[in-house]
């Protein structure tokens, strides 16, 4: 059995929904085909936190003037389906309690903000800084409000500790349904024709160092696809992707996990941003705890030093309890496995950490329960940037290694990705993202001081 198509691509994640919407709807090809043999957007795109940000650190303003890009078509998308995917501007928070953190906090945000993330605004009275709305997204919201002062922090925010000595709020932030964002995606391709095939990409054709066509596997039956165009987005399967047509790509995987569970004390204020603890902390344990803990070797690590980055934030319309929650304390690489498997202890991890942050969530220890526990693989490249563009293959392409803000930079990506495809007009930061930029000695140079963390929650 045979077809034809303009464009095939692989992977009906987040990224491949947005290029078949760039190319189909925005460009007007004809033909395109997304090839998945799982359910859209079921892979990663639906395990993440959900969240978008322009707050990005450097090297250089790259990333913040690609996620302002990203950021400004998802604001025209939610204008024009009347908001459909509940996008919110609540903005993102940063507490430290110790002094230093705060000193290192405010030139790093000092240094973001020239990068074009907005304004630093410092706040020294209570009244001249206002939080953000619980629902909506108000596009004037820009830049950074900076607390310095326990007082100050207290009077907005009373559930977190006391102890916090300084407080960052940056506002160009917030989250959406990103199930709702990809299928109003997809539909609207498919009002262009574009087509979702379920099945395998088993062979890719390659002839001549050009691609010729897709072989899918359906339950045992082939479908062979021919086509001049092919397109990866494959997320953290995009190694195996790339060995079929011969493409070694510069990636690994990483688990990243999330827990939700329910704040029926109503500890979190439904309207609150996402919030981040931005000091290493020890888990909260009585003595006793402590001590028997520390006698053991599977569990001593548990009365180790974690690393800083526990988050959370409210899930769920009006009258919802549900709280969602993340933290990344360990980044080993990892070859993806389904379904993912997560430790026993992970969902009481981070409810001890989030103690830390906020007292009140000291009422669920020993009392939540088995938290409900999903993620997913951030497929990264050595510099957590990612992999937009053409192939040494003539016709192939990848939009890929876009780690976990696949959902923030899915707009922008799906645009320079249909760019490159079509031969249209490219952003000045588009040759930051290509596979050829690992070419440049210079940029090999630079990666051995590059932080693999970079940008990331």
């Amino acid at each position: 059995m045979g077809e034809i198509a303009e464009i095939v691509i692989c992977g009906a994640g987040i990224a491949g929904i947005a290029a078949a919407y760039q190319l189909a709807v925005k460009q007007g090809v004809q033909n395109v085909v997304l090839v998945d043999e799982r359910e859209p957007l079921t892979l990663t795109s639906d395990k993440s936190s959900e969240c978008y940000r322009n707050w990005w650190p450097g090297p250089g303003d790259t990333m913040v003037r690609f996620m302002n890009r990203s950021i400004d078509l998802l604001e025209g998308l939610a204008e024009e389906s009347g908001n459909y995917f509940s996008m919110n501007r609540r903005g993102y928070v940063w507490l430290t309690a110790v002094p230093e953190q705060a000193q290192a906090m405010r030139q790093t945000a000092a240094a973001i903000t020239r990068l074009g993330a907005g304004e630093l605004r410092r706040h020294s009275r209570p009244d001249s800084y206002a939080p953000s709305s619980g629902e909506g997204y108000d596009k004037a919201l820009d830049g950074a409000d900076l607390l310095p002062a326990p007082a100050l922090i207290q009077t907005h925010y009373p559930f977190v500790t006391d102890t916090a000595v300084s407080l960052l709020h940056a506002r160009r932030c917030g989250w959406l349904s990103a199930q709702q964002l990809g299928m109003y995606m997809l539909q609207a391709a498919k009002e262009q024709g574009a087509r979702l095939v379920q099945g395998r990409v088993a062979d890719v054709g390659v002839l001549d160092g050009r691609i010729q066509s897709v072989q899918v596997d359906q339950n045992g039956d082939s479908l062979h696809i021919a086509t001049e165009k092919y397109i990866i987005a494959a997320g953290p399967l995009l190694k195996q992707a790339g060995d079929m047509i011969g493409v070694d790509f510069p990636v690994f995987n990483e688990l990243h996990g999330k827990i939700s569970f329910a704040d029926p004390l109503g500890v979190i204020p439904r309207a609150a941003p996402l919030m981040i603890w931005n000091d290493p902390v020890y888990l909260e344990w009585s003595a006793e705890e402590r001590a028997e803990l520390a006698a053991y070797e599977e569990t001593s690590w548990l009365v180790e030093q974690f690393p800083a980055g526990v988050h959370f934030r409210p899930e769920g319309g009006p009258g919802a309890k549900t709280v969602l929650a993340i933290w990344t304390y360990d980044v080993a690489k990892q070859e993806p496995v389904w379904p993912p498997a997560f430790p026993d202890e992970y969902g009481e991890v981070i409810l001890r950490g989030l103690v830390r942050m906020v007292p009140g969530l000291g009422a669920y220890l020993g009392k939540m329960g088995r938290p409900f526990i999903d993620g997913g693989y951030y497929c990264k490249t050595r510099e957590n940037r990612p992999l937009i563009g053409p192939l040494p293959v003539e016709g192939a392409y990848v939009i890929a290694a876009l780690s976990g803000y696949g959902i923030m930079a899915s707009m922008a990506a799906g645009e320079l990705l249909a760019a490159h495809v079509t031969g249209g007009n490219l952003p000045d930061y588009a040759p930051d993202f290509l596979l050829s930029r690992y070419d440049d000695p210079a940029y090999r140079a630079m990666l051995d001081n590059w932080n693999p963390t970079t940008g990331q929650l």
